[in-house]
């Protein structure tokens, strides 16, 4: 026991911390599996549920960069096919970007530096894949 904390209160500190954590991790993972769900089966360079494996500590370090580029391949193939234009491979040099910084955040003095812009990357690169999702629901204009 810590002073006048017991350890019920600090198992519960460190639940609301792993929810706080968790529930954007699974609404970004929402987001990859529907990217990939809106490619047809033809067009995906993996399936849609395997998102779900970058909740697996560590294996998730080398996961997310395969999730990055498989998503970018993917999103490539079915724009093409739709005739959509868009970015060459598109979302990922900016996923790349997030999981090098990520890679990165455990290096002393600069880790802290750089899990902020991992933070920062990461929120833009779930914003380019939901946007890049969407065009994937509008009906192509001939």
């Amino acid at each position: 026991m810590y002073g006048n904390i017991g350890y019920g209160e600090i198992f519960l500190g460190a639940l609301i911390v792993l929810a706080i954590m968790i529930i954007p991790a699974i609404f970004y993972l929402l987001t990859l599996q529907k990217a990939l769900n809106r490619c047809s089966v033809e067009n995906r360079t993996m399936t849609p549920g395997t998102v779900w494996l970058l909740l697996i500590p560590l294996f998730n370090i080398v996961w997310q960069f395969i999730v990055v580029i498989k998503i970018s391949e993917s999103l490539h193939n079915e724009f093409v096919k739709r005739n959509i234009q868009a970015e060459p491979q598109p979302g990922k040099s900016l996923g790349l970007a997030f999981c090098i910084l990520g890679v990165c955040s455990i290096i002393p003095l600069i880790g802290f530096v750089a899990s902020l812009a991992a933070l920062i990357c990461w929120i833009m690169y779930w914003v380019k894949i939901s946007g890049y999702s969407n065009k994937l629901v509008q009906p192509v204009m001939a």
